[in-house]
């Protein structure tokens, strides 16, 4: 998947959530640091006053009704200009998004753009196609997916480096049918656009089923930030995952990515609304900071269609605020936390972005 930031009067392609028009103008001011470190605002997932809604927000145990959307989470889907633009040129590519495939639901805001111009998109490598079938994903599944495309790394590449980006996030389908599960395939994206650019790279990966060569091959590649979804909490895993998909697995891919290299940023995510328990919640949080995971974001579970696993629950904003807390007090480097935040979240890409900045700077003085 790739994700962009804007810069100055340039149009740049980045991540499944549109960064708030309030959130941009911190830039310009001196706590700038501080409130990414805060984290995004309740005002940046209401329309007006969560207290003023009624509605059901959770199902008892036997209930088979389906939840209405409360109003945070409603969104227009604006077309327009910008999204038939990033349309074309990514079918002239021949590459696939996470947008369409996922059913995100940000896609209309993120492809239409906003009010300042910015346009968002996101890419998923190795096809549309994945070798498992998690019970939350709507991505297209099959045994025998079609063979990779060898020009797929130089395409993803150049098309990156034309639009002048500063931070991208890769991520990809599962690939079990290969040998090592699409791993050099990444690899070689990375390095693309590493040879290309000073783009600094972010790859939200597969499991690999654990393989610790794999997952060298990816930390190898010179990328700057490791990500892997945990999902969801260790009880629920069996039940929203594909059965090849493991909690305990999880954890080790990533505490493998730091082990090998310590310096490098790991990032998860966390579905919330599946039934989880606010226990449960909070030792998956600590799980992840005891292996060394740096960045989290925590979202809704939208139910991509009649097919897949119901929402449990809409937690509110104020709820999504709290887990943010949370984290900051574990020590994670960032938390992002809300209703619409997705595994690549903008804030945490800005707040990232710098981090990684100041390293490499501070590897330029050394030298």
């Amino acid at each position: 998947m790739f994700s962009v930031l804007r810069n100055s009067n340039r149009t740049k392609i980045s991540s499944i959530c549109n960064f708030h028009s309030a959130r941009m103008q911190c830039v310009k001011e001196k706590s700038f640091s501080r409130k990414l470190e805060d984290g995004p605002n309740l005002e940046d997932f209401i329309d007006g006053n969560i207290k003023e809604y009624n509605g059901k927000l959770k199902l008892e145990k036997g209930d088979n009704t389906r939840l209405r959307l409360p109003p945070w989470l409603k969104r227009e889907i604006p077309m327009g200009t910008n999204y038939n633009r990033i349309k074309s040129q990514l079918r002239e590519l021949r590459l696939s998004t996470v947008c369409e495939e996922a059913r995100c639901p940000n896609i209309g805001e993120c492809w239409g753009g906003d009010k300042h111009g910015t346009a968002t998109a996101t890419i998923m490598l190795m096809g549309d196609t994945c070798t498992r079938g998690c019970r939350f994903c709507s991505v297209k599944t099959s045994r025998t997916p079609l063979p990779l495309d060898p020009e797929e790394p130089v395409h993803t590449a150049t098309a990156i480096t034309q639009w002048g980006l500063d931070y991208v996030v890769l991520t990809s389908v599962d690939r079990d049918d290969l040998g090592d599960g699409g791993a050099s395939h990444i690899a070689e994206t990375v390095k693309e656009i590493k040879k290309r650019s000073n783009i600094l790279v972010e790859c939200l990966v597969p499991d690999f089923r654990g393989n610790e060569y794999c997952i060298a091959t990816i930390v190898e590649s010179n990328l700057d930030v490791f990500a892997h979804n945990i999902e969801t909490v260790e009880r629920l895993t069996p039940f929203v995952r594909d059965r090849r998909a493991q909690y305990r697995q999880s954890l080790s891919v990533l505490e493998t990515a730091k082990k090998l290299n310590p310096e490098l940023i790991t990032k998860s995510s966390i579905m919330l609304g599946l039934g989880e328990t606010d226990d449960e919640i909070e030792q998956t949080m600590k799980d992840l900071r005891d292996i060394g995971v740096g960045a989290l974001t925590l979202g809704q579970y939208m139910q991509p269609t009649k097919r897949h696993l119901k929402v449990i629950e809409y937690v509110t904003p104020e709820k999504f605020k709290k887990w943010e807390n949370v984290g900051s007090e574990m020590g994670f480097l960032y938390t992002a936390s809300g209703p619409l935040v997705r595994s690549s979240y903008r804030a945490g890409e800005f707040f990232l972005t710098n981090i990684l900045k100041r390293q490499r700077d501070k590897k330029t003085e050394k030298q």
